[in-house]
């Protein structure tokens, strides 16, 4: 009974450790992703003067 219980937990813990890797994975990989969008979007700007003209 004991050796059944153990395998449960062990079990259990191997599946909670496998579903923070994937958290872990998924936070750096949007993390990635955002810090990219930033790059296009600062690069997306001009850098001379403005051409709207506020009446």
């Amino acid at each position: 009974m004991k050796t059944k219980f153990a395998a449960s937990v062990l079990s259990a813990l191997l599946y909670a450790q496998g579903l923070l890797g994937f958290a872990a994975l998924a936070t750096v990989l949007l993390k990635e992703r955002a810090q990219a969008n930033e790059l296009v979007m600062g690069s997306d700007t001009p850098s001379g003067p403005s051409l709207l003209v506020v009446r």
